[in-house]
């Protein structure tokens, strides 16, 4: 993927994953050495809260619908929520408060799990609410895993004078 071309090989998409995956278990890390100073009813509530607002009421909505096809209110609840930017500023608003401590883990947890562990990242508009390969997507990566060799440009068709 880059700034022309918006979509990611399988290789890339696992790299990105990975590197979730890495900020996942430093969390896990962080976690497991602060274990006796986590409050696990607010830890509870702020993992479990990003998906209450952000992916239950589109999962409903998506499953109810014949046509599949549900109101963008639900992605946009999903990318707020599921938002690093979201959650950093829950995560400072919290912290000036009530102070830092180690229970707001939860978030980072809850993001880093949902992108490398499920590979869930932000929803596009103009794809279903829950995983299904969109026809054009399919043909694209088809012809984009075909090798192709360059080919040189069309000689000019101007005559140049001798």
């Amino acid at each position: 993927m880059d700034a022309a071309n918006l979509f990611d090989s399988k290789t890339t998409y696992r790299l990105i994953r990975l590197e979730y995956l890495a900020a996942l278990g430093l969390s896990l890390y962080l976690l497991v050495d602060n274990i006796g100073a986590i409050n696990w009813w607010v830890f509870a509530g702020l993992f479990l809260y990003i998906d209450l607002i952000g992916y239950i009421p589109g999962a409903i909505a998506f499953h109810r619908s014949r046509t599949k096809q549900i109101s963008k209110v639900f992605y946009v609840l999903y990318n707020s929520m599921h938002s690093l930017v979201t959650q950093a500023a829950v995560a400072l608003l919290w912290t000036l408060e009530f102070g830092a401590e180690w229970t707001l883990l939860a978030l980072p947890i809850h993001l880093c799990g949902d992108r490398a562990l499920f590979g869930n990242f932000l929803k596009p508009f103009s794809v279903t609410f829950e995983p299904v390969t969109h026809p054009a997507f399919a043909q694209l990566k088809e012809r984009v895993q075909t090798p192709t060799t360059p080919t040189a440009p069309a000689p000019s068709a101007v005559a140049l004078p001798s």
